[in-house]
C-alpha cells in the first residue's frame, strides 16, 4: 500500500469564507488568468490549480501514479491568520469538511485536522471533537502561532489533550518572524519553511514536550527541516550549556529520533542522511502535492533510487504511515 503522508486539500467552505468575509491584506483570495483561486499570505502564495480543491480531480491523478491512499491536510496560511473567534469557527468548518471528505471516499483519502491555535483551550477542545466525533487521528498544527513557538506554556493543554488521546501531531512550517527579509525569490517557503520546522522542533525538545507527553506522536515536514543535518549539533550544545539542559534529561538526538519525518525532499543523499538518523521505520513518505514544487513521480522515484530492500521500501512507501495512523488495511 502507498500512502501519501504529505499533501494539501482546502476545502471550499474555507474558500468561501475568505472569499465572502476578507480577513485583510496580509491573507486575500484573487484569481488568476485561468480562473485558478490564488490564496496570498506573508511572503508566499499558492495557486489553488484543481488538485487543490477537487477530490475527482485528485482521485485520479492517484489511480494514474498508483497511490492507494493521501492524508488530506490543510496547509498555510491555517487559521492562525484570523482573530480567535473567527480561528475557532473555520478550524471546525475545515475539519467537518475534511472528515467527510474521507468518509465518503471509499477509503481513498484521510484526513487530519487543523486546531484554532490562537484559542489554546478552544484547540483543544476542537481537537477532543476531532478525534470523538470525526474520527480523524490527528492534527496538522503550524510551527508558530503569529509568532509565538509551539513550545510555549500557554499550549500545554493542547498537549496535554494530545497525549492523553495517543494523537498524531504533524507539523507544518509556517511564515516565520522576518518574513520581510525573505520575500525576495520565494525564500520564505524554501529556506524560511525549512528554519522554522527545524526552529519548532529544537525548542519544543529543549523544553521537554515530547518527553513530558509520551502518548503524542510528532511528525515533521520537509525532512525534518535540517533536523538530521544539525542534531549532532543540537547534542553538543545539550553538553556545553546548563540552559539545554533545564527541562530535558537525554540528548535531543534521542529524542528527535522518535520522531516521524516526511520525505519531502527528493533528493536520495538526503533521505539516506535521515535514515541513517532516525530509521526506515521512521520515514513517511510524502508529495507535497498538488503545490507547484511537489511532486508525486518525485515522491515514488527518490524512495525507490535508494535500494533499500523490498520490505523497508514498502514500509516508507506506505506501511509506516499505516501503522502510524493506525488504519486496519484487512
Amino acid at each position: 500500500m502507498i500512502v501519501d503522508f504529505h499533501n494539501h486539500f482546502y476545502p471550499s467552505g474555507f474558500l468561501e469564507a475568505l472569499r465572502s468575509d476578507p480577513p485583510g491584506a496580509d491573507v486575500r483570495v484573487a484569481e488568476d488568468a485561468a480562473g485558478n483561486p490564488v490564496l496570498h499570505y506573508p511572503g508566499d502564495y499558492n495557486v489553488l490549480v484543481p488538485g487543490h480543491r477537487d477530490l475527482a480531480v485528485r482521485a485520479r491523478v492517484l489511480e494514474e501514479k498508483g497511490v492507494d491512499l493521501q492524508l488530506l491536510t490543510l496547509t498555510t496560511p491555517g487559521t492562525a491568520f484570523a482573530p480567535p473567534a473567527r480561528a475557532v469557527s473555520l478550524a471546525r468548518l475545515v475539519n467537518d469538511e475534511l472528515a467527510a471528505a474521507a468518509r465518503e471516499s471509499g477509503g481513498r483519502f484521510a484526513a487530519l485536522g487543523n486546531l484554532p491555535l490562537r484559542d489554546p483551550a478552544a484547540a483543544a477542545t476542537e481537537l477532543e471533537r476531532c478525534t470523538a466525533e470525526l474520527g480523524l487521528p490527528g492534527v496538522m498544527v503550524f510551527s508558530n502561532v503569529r509568532g509565538v513557538p509551539l513550545a510555549d506554556e500557554r499550549f500545554l493543554p493542547v498537549w496535554e489533550t494530545a497525549d492523553r488521546l495517543g494523537s498524531v501531531v504533524y507539523i507544518h512550517p509556517t511564515y516565520p518572524r522576518g518574513v520581510e527579509a525573505m520575500k525576495a525569490h520565494m525564500l520564505m517557503p524554501l529556506v524560511g519553511f525549512v528554519a522554522d520546522t527545524t526552529l519548532a522542533a529544537a525548542h519544543l525538545v529543549f523544553e521537554g514536550i515530547p518527553d513530558r507527553f509520551p502518548g503524542i506522536r510528532w511528525v515533521l515536514c520537509h525532512l525534518g527541516g535540517t533536523i538530521p543535518y544539525v542534531a549532532e549539533r543540537l547534542d553538543r550544545g545539550f553538553e556545553a550549556f546548563r540552559a539545554c539542559r533545564e527541562r530535558l534529561r537525554r540528548p535531543p538526538s534521542e529524542v528527535l529520533r522518535e520522531f516521524y519525518y516526511d520525505t519531502v525532499n527528493f533528493d536520495p543523499a538526503a533521505l539516506r542522511l535521515a535514515i541513517e538518523f532516525a530509521g526506515t521505520d521512521h520515514l513517511l513518505a510524502g508529495s507535497d502535492y498538488p503545490h507547484m514544487i511537489g511532486s508525486l513521480d518525485a515522491m515514488l522515484s527518490s524512495i525507490r533510487a535508494l535500494g533499500l530492500g523490498a520490505e523497508e521500501e514498502a514500509a516508507v512507501l506506505g506501511g509506516n504511515a499505516v501503522r502510524l495512523l493506525g488504519f486496519d488495511t484487512d
